[in-house]
């Protein structure tokens, strides 16, 4: 189903909660990923994941068409993500450096499971080492350049950021991975 046909049987009462299943079932798996790299547990990851299509269940009636469906409930994810994590610090009353310690225990929990997609990816424990290591903003763009491999366009529209800001962004998130992967961190 297209986007706007999940929005046409949306706007019909008869035919909403179709429409929402739909549209669950086009984007969670994105949304979860997406969700996922940035707080690392796969249970924060589920619970920001429910409350982001709750919040779309909540305003999809008044979603304009302004942007594309994805674009609008990566916005919503993504400042799920962000206010999960701000909260986390304020509730405990921690460092951004404790947060990302946090994460990296877990990170490092989860490369130890034998059903983890991270077992045996040495690599790829690094990498995922090197991008607790950045800001949350760099972290996020490199996410989303990376591995969701979305336009510089599509990330303006989500983070309501510039293309150029979001450009240099993913330039020094890039450049201080290779420096941490390189041992130079």
């Amino acid at each position: 189903m297209t986007d706007q046909e999940i929005l046409a049987k949306f706007a019909n009462p008869e035919s909403r909660n179709f429409a929402f299943n739909q549209l669950v079932r086009k984007y969670q798996q994105k949304i979860y990923w997406h969700i996922r790299k940035m707080v690392i547990d796969h249970d924060d990851a589920d619970d920001l994941t429910q409350e982001t299509f709750l919040k779309a269940w909540q305003a999809l009636e008044k979603f304009r068409g302004d942007s594309q469906l994805f674009t609008w409930l990566y916005r919503i994810a993504t400042n799920e993500c962000l206010n999960f994590l701000a909260k986390k610090r304020r509730r405990f009353f921690v460092s951004i450096n404790d947060v990302e310690s946090e994460l990296l225990d877990k990170l490092e929990q989860l490369s130890t499971r034998p059903e983890s997609p991270l077992n045996g990816l040495e690599i790829e424990l690094k990498l995922q080492k090197a991008l607790l290591k950045l800001p949350e903003k760099q972290r996020l763009v490199f996410n989303m350049k990376y591995f969701d491999d979305l336009k510089y366009e599509d990330m303006a529209e989500i983070t309501g950021t510039s293309v150029g800001a979001l450009k240099a962004s993913y330039h020094h998130a890039v450049t201080k991975i290779e420096k941490f992967l390189n041992g130079e961190d």
